[in-house]
């Protein structure tokens, strides 16, 4: 099945050559036909069809909502959708209230003509880059047909459902790589917008200060346009780079430790591309990567803390022995910071933040966004030491650009021997999200080979 994108799928909705009600029973067919009866957690056709029909009306009036009226889409189990019960991947919260309204950002989506075709499923209260769920099952990675793989976390469902062909578009959160992971393992562009770039209200939170959302998607120019429709753009301003005019930065710590030889191959081989086609491309000291590092683990994980103060009733109840052990033992690393540690993990991270901007400026860092393609599960859900080695392996790159605060974008830059795919991580300091993407623009056909 030829997988199409949103941009292209828009185009023929606004020339009449497709219909958004036909394109909607035709999600569900799909849905039925790939079989994976852990990729969704509630499916909302009845609204789906509604959406789709107002979007025929305004589409054949000439009067469409946006440059994606009619485009559908799917959300991460974390976002409200008006009148179903947000479960954050969790049989805690399967019987909760039902939500009363819509989040910001869906709301703004059903604005714009997008329609939500449900929720996708994802790590258990979207704490782990693995995407294992003991509750709803784990949605299969399209890209391997014969084994069952890793579909990245934690937003799983949302890459997956991607990758598979039934959507072309999902919004996922990222907290520590759960856009960019994803993206990655399922071969699927995922962009990581800056933290405060989109409204946060009516997403069940992780972690306060690093929770950030964004889509996944085929192409770059998917992520431009419904980035800009969901806040209220009628076009796109991002335009793709000069690429001569970019400064990409390699740098020489952390990200190419212990990494897979098709990651490094993959990477060299794009470097290759960029160099190629015009792009300069710096190998840079940066050893404030390091200090992140140690800064991340030598107070206690700020994620762990700030989802302790979440999930504080829970894990001093009954519902404890309900949530998956796995998401368990990683909130409660934060049970043993203290208030002192807490205030100085800011102070470190601030001043990392301040000393990596003055290092890096307006240069773009890059480097491979995972260390390794996508792994059997089997292995993962036998062995728990193996699942947080390679949990903790997997976050890696990622995390430090939450820690960091960047904004990031992932794109498919190749595949191992058996056609599993690499990413490459572009990032960028905090609010150059425009920046970012236009270099993605000019820079993805290169990055693909």
């Amino acid at each position: 099945m030829a997988i199409e994108t949103a941009k292209t799928l828009a185009d023929d909705l606004r020339a009449g050559r497709k219909d958004p009600v036909d394109l909607v029973a035709q999600v569900y067919d799909r849905i039925t036909a790939h079989g994976d009866g852990a990729l969704f957690t509630r499916q909302t056709r009845d609204r789906a069809e509604a959406e789709a029909r107002a979007a025929r009306e305004r589409l054949r009036a000439g009067n469409p909502a946006s440059l994606l009226d009619g485009v559908p889409l799917a959300w991460k189990d974390l976002f409200d959708l008006k009148g179903t019960a947000t479960t954050a991947g969790s049989s805690v919260l399967r019987g909760a209230a039902p939500a009363a309204t819509d989040a910001a950002l869906v709301y703004a989506g059903m604005r714009a003509g997008l329609v939500t075709v449900g929720a996708v499923n994802m790590t258990e209260f979207a704490y782990s880059g693995i995407g294992l769920n003991p509750h709803y099952g784990t949605p299969r990675n399209p890209r391997d047909p014969k084994v069952a793989r890793s579909p990245g976390g934690s937003s799983s469902g949302s890459a997956a459902v991607v990758a598979a062909g039934i959507v072309p578009l999902s919004i996922g959160t990222d907290t520590g790589g759960s856009i960019r992971i994803p993206a990655a393992f399922n071969g699927v562009v995922g962009y990581k917008t800056s933290t405060g770039h989109h409204p946060m209200q009516g997403v069940f939170p992780l972690s306060r200060t690093l929770d950030t959302l964004g889509p996944l998607a085929n192409s770059v120019e998917d992520c431009v346009l419904v980035d800009a429709v969901l806040r209220g753009m009628a076009a796109p301003t991002v335009r793709a780079a000069e690429i001569s005019s970019l400064d990409l930065v390699v740098p020489d710590a952390v990200m190419f430790d212990d990494i897979d030889p098709a990651v490094a191959a993959a990477f060299e081989a794009t470097l290759g591309r960029l160099e190629a086609s015009g792009a300069r491309v710096r190998r840079i000291a940066l050893l404030e990567l390091r200090d992140t590092v140690a800064a991340m683990g030598r107070y206690g994980p700020l994620a762990s803390a700030e989802a302790m103060e979440v999930h504080w009733d829970r894990l001093h109840g009954p519902d404890e022995a309900r949530i998956d052990p796995r998401v368990v033992r990683r909130i409660r690393m934060g049970e043993k910071m203290t208030a002192v540690d807490l205030i100085r993990l800011h102070a470190d991270r601030a001043r990392l933040i301040a000393a990596v901007n003055d290092r890096l400026g307006d240069a773009l860092l890059i480097c491979p966004t995972t260390p390794s393609v996508a792994m059997p599960t089997a292995p993962l859900e036998a062995d728990v030491e193996v699942f947080f080695h390679h949990n903790f392996r997997t976050l890696r790159h990622t995390a430090i650009g939450n820690f960091l605060d960047w904004c990031g974008l992932s794109i498919p830059n190749g595949a191992d021997g058996d056609g599993m795919p690499t990413g490459l991580m572009i990032s960028a300091r905090h609010g150059r999200d425009a920046a970012l993407l236009a270099a993605g623009l000019a820079l993805e056909t290169t990055i693909r080979g």
